[in-house]
């Protein structure tokens, strides 16, 4: 697309467009309108209808600034029909000057009784001469930054629209074939572009508003289609690449199903096939794992791993926070050892804060190919950390990870002209309508049903003014020879928040109950002493555990019926849903007590309404989705996913579906369109999607 320059603007100009993301002519022109003025017509001042967006015109008779109850200019306008008052109460003296009496202006803003009568505040006021044209077009607005106002972006994209128009430039051309414009009922991308710049007076004000009439369902579906395009299109890149072969060889991993203490459930069985038939595919593997919190997730990746080594080849495992990888380690380690031991392997964890010895030694097994699985956090993908031959890489929570972190880690991959294949691992479940648009490019397996004998943990919503009665119910469970947590959300004083830290909680509980072994773990804490606490915690030597939301996930302490969660309003809901999942483990009854400060927002409110309401993932998950919207859920920032400016996934349903449909009629019958559809949209976005 041409850049912004060959555009007569200045270089500030240009800067504030930027900040925009309006960085080329496509970008200026997609710059669609948050809503619209109707200056197309006047009301007489009689008939104003109140609490409405009008135009009035007429002359002002009075003007004067007042002081009582404060500084303001007020100015008397007539128009033969009645009197209106506008007032601003912010001014200068240029305005003062503008609107002195026998001026005519033209006022649009809300009408509303005041104090000497119908008034308007601050309102869009304009010098005109006496039968001065209306406009013959709804007025759009848009969205600017400091120093950059509406009218300068709505002057550059008039310009832009009449050069358009009058060189026939491509930025406006089809790019999709008749026979689906016409299925679809959709309008042509020009005429639909054009439309919602410069609607006519006679335009329906509700369509627009509710971003539903013809024009606006085009630039959806395009923007859609431009995604799903993507996402086939890197589907099947990854599809007709090379990878390891790991057949599923049923030996190492029915000895592991045979030493379980459990049987698997029917969802895990069926997610164990679909990732075991994936292995033993000649091309990458990309399969994201979704399972409630507890539902088994683990168990599926260690039969995965074994699947690896059976055919020689090295698994990786990267979880987000050295407590869930030391978890892993120790878990998996308990699983596989002995059945690695065997054949002279052993299994790595690879940490920040090893000790230097130990970390050269796990590096050395991994390079070596003795350790056949190597467990660890973001440190698994520094450049001193060598594979000998890695076939598989499994990545839990993988939302917390960076795109550039989960690409790094698979370019260690088996060899030149192989890519690993790659399992992502989740708890917090993807709504139907982000994993058909924004998940369109991986296979998708879901655990959906719980490991027998589990029962819902209570949530229980207290008033931080009850806390008293918190605590005694904390003593009772921990005389009764259970264990609780007790979670904090920050470690640092934040006077402005009013949160308690965990050490002023640690301290203040350890005054209330002198009898119980009270530890503490928090970000900061050196792993080692970190590892020291939670092995206590594990033992059962420590009965309350005072924390931050480092424990947030894969922390396993059957013993552990009891947690409560300090300033739960602050907390979002898959955060709070991953902590309840801390607690019941044991197939005995557990409690989570949300404390909450008075007063509550209402998005607040709606949240601790959700999570108390609910303990399904999944419905928590799409109400999450209907409260946040997709960029805060999915984490843009971190996850690269280009995300959607105009479609919304739960308005635009059937846009959606459409979209899915014509992504492969493109992609099979009309391949030019499709590579013209994608470059239109997406440019250089489109490279991160390939993670």
């Amino acid at each position: 697309m041409p850049p912004l320059t060959q555009f007569p603007i200045s270089k500030v100009v240009e800067e504030k467009l930027i900040k925009l993301g309006i960085t080329d002519e496509f970008d200026l022109l997609m710059h669609l309108p948050l809503r619209y003025e109707d200056e197309t017509h006047l009301y007489p001042i009689n008939d104003v209808p109140l609490s409405r967006i009008v135009q009035i015109e007429g002359i002002i008779c009075r003007s004067e600034i007042i002081y009582r109850p404060r500084r303001q200019l007020v100015c008397q306008v007539e128009d033969g029909s009645g009197v209106l008052f506008m007032r601003f109460l912010n001014f200068y003296g240029s305005q003062v000057k503008a609107y002195s009496p026998g001026t005519r202006v033209r006022l649009l803003g809300e009408a509303r009784p005041g104090f000497f009568g119908t008034e308007m505040v601050h309102p869009k006021c304009r010098v005109v001469r006496e039968q001065e044209p209306l406009a013959d077009a709804l007025t759009p607005v848009y969205s600017t930054t400091a120093g950059l106002s509406s009218e300068t972006i709505r002057k550059l994209i008039r310009g832009m629209l009449g050069r358009t128009l009058s060189n026939g430039d491509p930025h406006l051309a089809e790019t999709l074939p008749d026979p689906i414009l016409e299925r679809l009922e959709l309008p042509g991308f020009r005429n639909s572009v054009i439309f919602l710049h410069q609607p006519s007076a006679d335009a329906p004000a509700a369509l627009l508003e509710r971003r539903t009439h013809p024009a606006w369902r085009r630039i959806k579906f395009d923007e859609l289609l431009a995604q799903q395009l993507s996402m086939r299109m890197h589907y099947r890149r990854r599809r007709s690449g090379s990878a390891p072969v790991l057949l599923a060889r049923n030996q190492l991993t029915n000895m592991l199903l045979e030493s379980l203490p459990f049987e698997l459930t029917g969802g895990q069985k069926k997610v164990v096939f679909e990732i075991s038939r994936d292995l033993a595919a000649t091309h990458p593997m990309q399969r994201l794992l979704q399972g409630d919190v507890a539902s088994g997730k683990t168990v599926v990746a260690a039969l995965a791993v074994l699947q690896a080594v059976e055919n020689n080849y090295q698994a990786a495992l990267m979880a987000p926070t050295e407590i869930l990888s030391e978890q892993h380690y120790q878990k998996l380690s308990a699983w596989l050892a002995p059945l690695l031991a065997p054949l002279g392997a052993t299994i790595a964890w690879v940490s920040g804060n090893q000790k230097k010895k130990q970390r050269e030694i796990m590096l050395a097994n991994i390079a070596e190919g003795r350790a056949m699985l190597a467990i660890g956090t973001h440190a698994l993908f520094q450049e001193q950390v060598e594979f000998n031959k890695l076939g598989l890489v499994i990545i839990d929570e993988q939302h917390r990870f960076g795109v550039h972190q989960r690409l790094s880690l698979r370019k260690k991959g088996s060899g030149a002209f192989e890519t690993p294949h790659q399992l992502m691992m989740s708890a917090t479940p993807i709504p139907r309508t982000l994993s058909m648009s924004y998940y369109a490019d991986l296979d998708v397996s879901v655990i959906d049903e719980m490991p027998p004998g589990r029962i819902p943990v209570v949530t229980r919503l207290v008033a931080d003014i009850r806390r008293d009665e918190v605590t005694s119910r904390v003593q009772d469970a921990c005389r009764a020879g259970k264990q609780a947590y007790w979670v904090c959300p920050l470690i640092e004083e934040s006077e402005a928040l009013q949160l308690k830290t965990a050490l002023e909680t640690r301290e203040r509980l350890s005054l209330t109950f002198p009898d119980l072994k009270i530890g503490l773990v928090h970000g900061r804490l050196p792993l080692r002493e970190k590892s020291a606490v939670m092995e206590s915690f594990t033992r059962g030597e420590i009965q309350l555990l005072v924390a931050t939301t480092v424990i947030e996930v894969g922390v396993d302490v059957p013993n552990a019926s009891l947690m409560v969660i300090e300033h739960a309003e602050r907390m979002g809901l898959a955060q709070l849903h991953q902590l309840r999942g801390r607690v019941g483990r044991s197939g005995a009854s557990g409690t989570c007590i949300l404390l909450y400060q008075k007063p509550l927002s209402e998005n607040a409110r709606e949240r601790l309404k959700v999570i108390f309401e609910h303990t399904d993932g999944f419905e928590i998950a799409r109400q999450d989705l209907r409260l946040r919207g997709p960029g805060e859920f999915l984490g843009s920032r971190q996850s690269g996913v280009p995300m959607l400016r105009f479609a919304d996934l739960e308005q635009d349903m059937d846009l959606l579906d459409a979209a899915r449909a014509v992504a492969e009629d493109l992609l099979c019958n009309h391949p030019e369109a499709a590579r013209k559809h994608l470059e239109r949209w997406l440019g250089r976005k489109s490279e991160y999607l390939q993670v």
